[in-house]
């Protein structure tokens, strides 16, 4: 008879090593930049442990919470939930996983700025911080920077701080880490709309550089260039304004995807040099010359509608002309062709 305890012997045949075994049977790879569905098995005070189907609970830090600042896991995550995790990192010594939701997040926000820039859209973000450059925004989570010559021309960048600020995209550079972005450039175009080519504006100079005279224009910036200031030539703008002078200007150029307004003194001189010598003269009849401009373009313009048609209709006639001398020529080669082959019918039936 066997005893009990000798069953039992027998019946077992199962090992921790074959229960490993096929665990690793079963187990998936996992490698690092997968992305995979994971549930929160534990919450610990620095992070949290998630289960994603490998042999061990992997981990994801407290810092690979969020792409914005997380103190504690609780933040983010609640017990049991489930959600994408990124597998960041190949197993530990100890064969545990180490996951992100950041780089989730930063893949995401990368493809969502690309697509505002592809759009042209409009943004508005908070300033967090300035320096000597320029200005710090956050935008979908990824730091922004303003250079300080694409804030607007009425503000110190200083002021800036706390400001929530209408932007528009200059740069987008995933592999290069670089968002960079334009205060002013999102200004002109909304300036831009209540604003057209030969009209009369008054602004005051905000700035003098030796190429020109930077005019603020209703919070937004214009340059009027040396070359724009008078008829009469100029050694420098500084010999003709002052900073804080009140002028009126015509607007010569809207380039709305550079944010650039460029601006003119010189068309509304009713003679050369009166800008030099009698300022007041040019800016009572600003309107009466911005008018004259206006009509210069418009005839210009005309002028260009009509050397196109005349091009276009030589281009025609030229066309069918061709086209003519070409059927002429197959017309009259079938002909032959045609005349040819009848002779020789005539002859090879002479001959017979």
């Amino acid at each position: 008879m066997v005893s009990q305890t000798e069953t039992a012997k027998t019946d077992i045949g199962f090992t921790h090593e074959d229960f490993a075994a096929l665990l690793d049977q079963y187990d998936y790879h996992f490698s690092p930049g997968d992305v995979v569905p994971g549930t929160v098995f534990s919450m610990e005070q620095r992070g949290a442990l998630i289960d994603i189907g490998a042999k061990t609970a992997a981990y994801i830090p407290v810092q690979e919470l969020s792409i914005n600042r997380v103190d504690n896991p609780d933040e983010v995550l609640q017990p049991n939930e489930t959600r994408e995790f990124f597998i960041l990192t190949d197993e530990n010594e100890d064969g545990q996983l180490t996951l992100s939701i950041r780089r989730i997040e930063y893949m995401r926000a990368w493809e969502r700025v690309r697509q505002l820039q592809q759009e042209d859209a409009t943004v508005y973000s908070n300033v967090f911080a300035t320096n000597r450059g320029g200005a710090l925004v956050r935008v979908e989570g990824l730091r922004g920077f303003i250079p300080g010559s694409h804030i607007s021309a009425k503000d110190a960048k200083e002021d800036l701080l706390g400001q929530d600020l209408p932007l528009k995209f200059l740069e987008v550079d995933e592999e290069r880490n670089r968002l960079v972005l334009s205060h002013r450039r999102a200004l002109v175009e909304r300036k831009m709309n209540g604003l057209e080519v030969a009209q009369v504006v008054v602004g005051s100079v905000r700035g003098i550089k030796p190429y020109g005279a930077f005019i603020d224009i209703g919070g937004v910036s214009g340059l009027l260039h040396i070359s724009e200031i008078s008829h009469d030539h100029i050694d420098t703008p500084h010999s003709v304004f002052n900073v804080n002078d009140e002028l009126k200007v015509m607007i010569i150029d809207l380039d709305a995807e550079r944010g650039r307004i460029s601006l003119s003194t010189k068309q509304l001189e009713p003679e050369p040099g009166d800008m030099l010598t009698n300022r007041e003269l040019v800016f009572e009849k600003a309107e009466e010359m911005a008018e004259q401009y206006r009509q210069r373009l418009l005839a210009g313009d005309d002028a260009q509608e009509e050397a196109a048609e005349v091009v276009e209709e030589e281009t025609t006639e030229v066309v069918e002309n061709v086209a003519t001398e070409e059927t002429s020529e197959v017309v009259e080669e079938t002909e032959t062709q045609v005349s040819d082959n009848s002779d020789e019918e005539l002859a090879s039936s002479a001959s017979e």
